[in-house]
């Protein structure tokens, strides 16, 4: 059985979790607490800068590009270098302390940008978004190490949730403060110290092997059982809303118009080489004010802070599937919000609701994977699933950024997305509740094959 890989022994009793340094899930949740807070700073770096005010219109082909180099780590570069990180003792612990260290860099880089209103902004951003979604990967594969049994996981992810929201409130407040007394360089310079503080907090995780011995026929097997795969067709739907909705919001905040965008700012730039601009320039009319940004961030932590805390309790009388399937519901419900309510209301509800579905349907696909396949390695098998919603994440959110739309019509897809998959997930369901193959949704591969066998030339009768 290769499903837990047992972490160093603590004196400390196995059933809870404490902020003893001598507890394994200590250091990371330290870390993760850091590091949420520092990305809650960064967030605020950009909502006072530049970032959310030059018109995003004519720089769509620019951030779609953007968009392409941070999915190119995890489609590409993942699958190739992922399994010996997992094989390597340490190895994804180092790839936690590089992906804090790597914010920590852009940060201090942000305090000139955001300071100056240089658009070096843009790039650092994704540099930023690119080492976010690093982390997560290294944090999927290191959570099931610092653990001792499958209870203690299911706890330690849900711990992990409550602790991120309590996080991005924390920093946000202080944050906030000095936005306003120092402006958005001085956020970055906090923002910037405390990645730093996450560094070496990360240094305190344990040095563990996530996957000693390469994956066998029955770990892939059961990673491939129909429950599983169901599971995560309806998750990889619930990260591709949660990608789709932020960029849709980013750009409904900074006030799309075709009156102003990259050309504008490039003239700009012409007449003033080193690389300033004036906000009041470049910035598109009718930006809506700053502090709407702050509401929907607002509801957002308060929607994964409830999906946090209520899905261990759904989960008591619930089965797994079905809190899954609740999740697809409540984003339905978030796109229906979306698309009646105008203005600030609807989209403050879309990402409340979005960001409940998402964590409350993140603890029931670890738990249906967890039960499923109780032989796989958790460790590589959570990095594998995160690397791949990584991608679908960005694929969500290029569709805003591809195709310019209202709020209204963002939801009304949000709507129609996440009520197809629950469709499709229902109907997988009742398949295996019947004892037949669910239906499986056709893959490039399997696309493939099948353009190639219709090519073949049929052999004459």
């Amino acid at each position: 059985m290769v499903a837990m890989t047992e972490p160093a022994s603590t004196s400390r009793s196995r059933s809870r979790f404490g902020v003893d340094p001598s507890i394994p899930f200590s250091g990371l949740a330290l870390t993760h607490v850091l590091a949420t807070g520092g990305d809650a700073l960064v967030a605020l770096v950009l909502a006072g800068s530049l970032f959310f005010s030059v018109d995003p219109s004519g720089a769509r082909w620019r951030i779609a590009l953007y968009l392409l180099f941070t999915m190119a780590p995890f489609a590409i570069v993942g699958p190739l270098i992922g399994p010996a990180m997992d094989r390597a003792k340490g190895g994804r612990r180092w790839m936690l302390v590089g992906s804090t260290v790597g914010r920590a860099v852009v940060a201090c880089a942000m305090i000139f940008s955001a300071g100056s209103n240089s658009l070096l902004l843009f790039p650092e951003a994704f540099f930023m978004l690119v080492f976010a979604k690093s982390y997560s990967v290294a944090k999927a594969a290191i959570v099931p190490t610092v653990v001792h049994s499958d209870a203690e996981l299911v706890e330690a992810n849900s711990k992990l949730q409550l602790l991120a929201g309590l996080a991005a409130f924390g920093a946000g407040i202080p944050g906030a403060l000095v936005l306003w007394v120092g402006g958005p360089g001085a956020v970055a310079g906090l923002s910037a110290l405390v990645f730093l503080a996450a560094s070496f907090a990360s240094l305190r995780v344990p040095v563990t092997v996530v996957a000693a011995e390469e994956e066998d026929e029955q770990e892939k097997a059961e990673l491939r059982s129909a429950g599983v795969l169901s599971a995560a067709s309806a998750m990889g739907t619930l990260r591709w809303v949660v990608g789709f909705v932020t960029f849709l919001l980013a750009f409904a905040l900074r006030g799309a118009s075709s009156e102003t965008g990259l050309g504008m700012a490039t003239g700009h730039l012409l007449q003033n080489p080193d690389g300033t601009l004036e906000t009041s320039a470049v910035s598109a009319p009718g930006v809506p004010p700053v502090w709407h940004f702050g509401v929907i961030i607002a509801l957002t932590g308060i929607g994964g802070l409830l999906g946090a805390a209520v899905a261990p309790i759904i989960r008591r009388h619930l089965r797994e599937e079905l809190l899954l399937l609740g999740a697809l519901g409540l984003a339905v419900c978030g796109g229906v919000a979306g698309f009646i309510f105008p203005g600030l209301v609807g989209q403050a509800l879309l990402a409340g609701s979005v960001a409940m579905a998402a964590a409350s349907g993140k603890q029931a696909f670890d738990a249906v994977v967890q039960r499923d396949a109780p032989d796989a390695n958790r460790g590589r098998s959570f990095a594998r699933f995160e690397s791949r919603f990584q991608v679908i994440w960005v694929l969500g959110a290029a569709v805003p950024v591809l195709i310019a739309m209202p709020t209204r019509l963002g939801g009304a897809i949000v709507m129609v997305v996440a009520a197809g998959s629950a469709a499709f997930f229902s109907s997988s369901l009742s398949a295996m509740r019947k004892g037949r193959v669910p239906p499986r949704l056709p893959t490039a591969k399997g696309i493939t094959t099948t353009v190639r066998q219709a090519r073949k030339p049929k052999n004459p009768t």
